[in-house]
């Protein structure tokens, strides 16, 4: 059992920065690879970034290559997503997730256990 809380979430101008951290309860933590989801209003919830149980392989969707960098320090029970060069489609509550299991990082079946969510909105 895997207990995530995000925090970081705000507003902020178009190409600024904000970090989103996820807290994790749980000894197991550092055996799940781990991914960020968002969600616009009025759209699906659609794959971010994800991080192996390790950190040494990292994912991202097209729209946030070189932006955006996911990371994770097993030893605080943590995860981070660093947002930078921000714009107003970024905007979206933000879910940090613990998958289960499977061969696509991307697919969000894949991940058992959820946050809360964390509100981003981006001004232009």
């Amino acid at each position: 059992q895997v207990q995530l809380v995000e925090s970081g979430g705000g507003l902020v101008q178009a190409g600024g920065s904000l970090r989103l951290s996820c807290a994790a309860s749980g000894r197991t933590f550092s055996s799940y690879a781990l991914g960020w989801f968002r969600q616009a209003p009025g759209k699906e919830r659609e794959f971010v970034a994800a991080i192996t149980w390790s950190g040494m392989s990292t994912y991202y969707a097209d729209s946030v290559k070189g932006r955006f960098t996911i990371s994770r320090d097993n030893a605080k029970n943590t995860m981070y997503l660093q947002m930078n060069s921000l714009k107003p489609e970024d905007t979206a509550v933000y879910y940090c997730a613990a998958r289960s299991g499977g061969s696509d990082y991307t697919r969000i079946y894949e991940y058992k256990y959820w946050g809360q969510g964390t509100q981003v909105t981006v001004s232009s």
